[in-house]
């Protein structure tokens, strides 16, 4: 699997915040947000349930990782999700070893790893 994913308690509003919180305690500031809803409303004309993508940086490990691969910057920032289906909240993240192992640097694998267990720490709390 490519992601970690969880349903969660309480609104969809609630959960946002709640990411938000988790993210900060693990070092993630968000730099990106999309209103997938609002957009697709606007662009398209068309309705969609609750959908947000918060796009997370850990500042230290972003630079670590881009000192060892150029590139590397295709895969940030870290995406987390936070959605509603059906009444129900869920959350998730990509797995950040999936990603960067798909460079072959195997450089990336430890730090891959550390950001991983931050993520999944993150959304594990919420």
């Amino acid at each position: 699997m490519y992601a970690f994913k969880r349903e969660v308690e309480g609104s969809f509003e609630d959960a946002v915040t709640r990411v938000r919180t988790e993210l900060k305690k693990e070092g993630f500031g968000v730099i990106t947000e999309i209103d997938v809803q609002k957009t697709v409303k606007e662009k398209l004309g068309a309705d969609c349930e609750k959908y947000i993508i918060l796009g997370a940086c850990n500042p230290p490990f972003a630079y670590k990782a881009i000192m060892a691969e150029r590139d590397i910057g295709l895969f940030m920032p870290c995406n987390v999700i936070i959605y509603e289906e059906n009444g129900k909240v869920f959350v998730a993240s990509v797995k950040p070893t999936l990603a960067m192992s798909m460079t072959g640097n195997q450089a990336l694998e430890p730090l891959a790893q550390q950001v991983e267990a931050k993520l999944k720490k993150a959304i594990d709390s919420v």
